[in-house]
């Protein structure tokens, strides 16, 4: 089974690896793999300095 994701122009569930909506031509605006990486750090760091 394929991830799905609702497409926030038209309310359908389109494939998650789409980039641009089938039905109303919506682009799904992406994200670095830079952003994550340092989201990810920053809760981390978070966790480290309330915990120690």
């Amino acid at each position: 089974m394929s991830k799905r994701k609702e497409c926030p122009g038209c309310a359908m569930e389109v494939d998650a690896e789409e980039e641009v909506c089938p039905i109303c031509g919506y682009e799904f605006p992406r994200q670095p793999a830079g952003v994550k990486v340092a989201v990810w750090l920053l809760i981390i760091l978070m966790l480290l300095w309330v915990f120690f």
